[in-house]
C-alpha cells in the first residue's frame, strides 16, 4: 500500500471513530453506565465435583484444564449407573461439560434449571425468572449448556446433534443472554430464532439430510450502545468458551458430520469469533460466517490464522455500517468484513432488513447460509458482480 493510500486509510479511520463516537453520545449515550462483569472460568460445581471421589476413588476430570476429548474418554469408561450418578450429584458440571455425552449433558441441564427454577419459586412465587425456567423445561428441548451466573448463558440444540451431517452454530451479539435468547418480539435477531429459521431452510434445501443448529449464548454479551461494545474485552473473555465448545463438538459428532460445523457470527459476536478464529483449525470449522459484524479485529481475513472459510454479509439497511472500519485508541474493530480489502467471500444479503433481519424467510442471506451450511457452494449468490471471483474461488461443490 503507498504511503498515501496508507495516509487515506488512517484518516478514513479518524473519521469513522469520531462519528461514532458522536453517534453513541447524540443517539443513547454510553447507554451502559457500568462494564458488564464477564462471566469466565469453569461451571458452578466444580469444587464440589473435584472433591468427589466416589468412584472408587478415581479423580473426576477438571472441567477447565482437561480437554474435551479426554473427557469423553472419561465418560467412555464409566457404565451407565456411574454416569447417572453423576448427573444426580453434579448437574450443573456435567450439563457444561464440553465433551461428555449429550444426552448426559441435556439431563443434566434440566436437571440444574428444575433446581435452580424452584430455588427462585421458594424466594418469590411471582418470580419472572422462574418462569424463565419454566420455559427451558418445556418438553423436547435440548439444553446443552445452562449456567444461571451473572446475566445467564444457555445454549440449545434444534435437531439431533449426535446424527446430523451437517451442523451450524449461532453466535449472537449485544444484549443477549438467558432472558431474551429465544424472545418472540424480533425473533430473527435472537439466537433461537437464527437457529430455528436456518434448520428450517436447511429442511428446504435438502430434506432428505440430517441437520441440526446449536444456538449459543456462552459468553457475557455487552448491554447497549457503550464501551464493552466499542472494546474487545468481553470478546476476549468469551473466547476461550467458544474455542472449548467447539472443541467438545468436534469430540461428540465425530464420526456422524460429514464436516465441521460452520459457525456463524451476528454483530460484537463476530468480534468474539475474531478473537477465537486462530483456533478454528479443519477439525472444528469448516465455515466462518461474519454477519451485521462491526469488525472481527483485524484488517484481513488472512490475520485471523483459521483455517477455516471466511464469508461475511451486511444488508444496505444495516447501521453496523456507520461504525466499522476502524481501531483508535482502543475503540474499534478493525476493517469492515465486506470490505473488498478485507478478502472474505461476500454474500448477498439482499431482501433482509436491518440489523437483526438476516435470517428472516425470503431472504438472499437465510438461503445464502443454508448453501454453506450445506456445502452447496455453486449455489452461493455473491455479494455484487465485481465480487463474485472473490466469492466463489477455490471452491468445491461437495454435495
Amino acid at each position: 500500500m503507498s504511503q498515501t493510500l496508507r495516509t487515506r486509510h488512517y484518516a478514513r479511520r479518524l473519521i469513522t471513530a469520531a462519528l461514532t463516537i458522536t453517534v453513541m453520545a447524540g443517539t443513547a449515550g454510553w447507554t451502559v453506565a457500568h462494564e458488564e462483569q464477564a462471566v469466565t472460568g469453569p461451571p458452578p460445581g466444580t469444587d464440589s465435583w473435584l472433591a468427589d471421589h466416589s468412584l472408587g476413588g478415581r479423580e473426576l476430570p477438571d472441567p477447565e484444564r482437561v480437554s474435551p476429548a479426554r473427557i469423553a474418554r472419561f465418560f467412555d469408561g464409566l457404565g451407565h449407573a456411574q454416569r447417572q450418578a453423576l448427573v444426580i450429584r453434579h448437574p450443573e458440571v456435567v450439563g457444561n461439560l464440553d465433551g461428555a455425552p449429550l444426552r448426559l449433558r441435556y439431563a443434566a441441564n434440566a436437571r440444574a434449571i428444575r433446581a435452580a427454577r424452584n430455588a427462585e419459586r421458594k424466594a418469590d412465587p411471582d418470580s419472572a425468572l422462574a418462569e424463565r425456567y419454566d420455559a427451558l423445561l418445556a418438553p423436547g428441548r435440548q439444553i446443552l449448556a445452562f449456567d444461571p451466573r451473572g446475566r445467564g448463558q444457555v445454549a440449545e440444540v434444534y435437531g439431533d446433534l449426535a446424527t446430523a451431517r451437517r451442523t451450524a452454530v449461532v453466535v449472537p451479539g449485544s444484549d443477549i443472554d438467558l432472558a431474551d435468547f429465544d424472545r418472540t418480539h424480533d425473533r430473527y435477531g435472537a439466537p433461537a430464532g437464527m437457529a430455528k429459521s436456518l434448520r428450517a431452510q436447511l429442511a428446504r434445501d435438502a430434506p432428505g439430510t440430517r441437520t441440526a443448529v446449536v444456538a449459543w449464548v456462552g459468553y457475557t454479551t455487552p448491554l447497549g450502545l457503550g464501551p464493552d461494545a466499542a472494546t474487545d474485552r468481553l470478546a476476549k473473555a468469551g473466547a476461550p468458551r467458544l474455542d472449548r465448545f467447539l472443541a467438545g463438538l468436534a469430540v461428540t459428532t465425530a464420526g456422524t458430520a460429514d464436516a465441521p460445523p460452520t459457525v456463524f457470527c451476528h454483530s460484537y459476536g463476530s468480534v468474539v469469533c475474531g478473537v477465537a478464529a486462530a483456533a478454528m483449525d479443519r477439525t472444528r470449522v469448516s465455515d466462518l460466517v461474519a454477519f451485521g459484524s462491526p469488525g472481527m479485529g483485524v484488517d484481513d481475513a488472512d490475520e485471523l490464522g483459521t483455517e477455516a472459510r471466511v464469508w461475511a454479509a451486511r444488508d444496505g439497511s444495516d447501521w453496523i455500517r456507520r461504525v466499522t472500519g476502524y481501531d483508535f485508541m482502543g475503540l474499534g474493530h478493525g476493517e469492515d468484513p465486506t470490505a473488498s480489502a478485507f478478502g472474505a467471500r461476500v454474500v448477498s444479503a439482499d431482501q433482509a432488513d436491518g440489523h437483526t433481519g438476516y435470517f428472516a424467510p425470503g431472504t438472499d442471506s437465510l438461503r445464502n447460509f443454508a448453501r454453506i451450511v450445506l456445502g452447496d457452494f455453486g449455489a452461493v449468490r455473491c455479494g455484487h458482480a465485481a465480487q463474485e471471483e472473490d466469492c466463489r474461488h477455490d471452491l468445491v461443490d461437495l454435495v
